[in-house]
């Protein structure tokens, strides 16, 4: 996944690997405390625009702050009420 946040970022230098990573990591985990299942979905394309997303708003100081940081609540408050995104409708689990 880290290629392609580095390419929506714009970014070719290896230099911001590790914040970018970093970064991947904490919006999988900011989609996880939201109840979206994101383990074996980190390919799914909702799952990884959710977290381009994240990056974006998160990576430096972007002009569209507040229009970056609605569109990724937004994806986000999606993912947590779409089927086979999350298992709180799993009456077993």
């Amino acid at each position: 996944m880290l290629e392609k946040v580095k390419l929506a970022l714009r970014i070719k230098t290896t230099a911001f690997d590790s914040e970018i990573e970093d970064l991947i990591s904490a919006a999988l985990a900011d989609l996880g405390i939201a109840g979206v299942l994101t383990g074996e979905k980190e390919n799914d394309p909702l799952i990884t625009r959710a977290v381009i997303t994240y990056c974006k708003v998160n990576f430096g100081e972007p002009d569209d702050y507040e229009h970056l940081k609605a569109s990724y609540d937004e994806q986000k408050a999606q993912l947590q009420m779409a089927t086979n995104y999350t298992d709180w409708g799993d009456i077993d689990g």
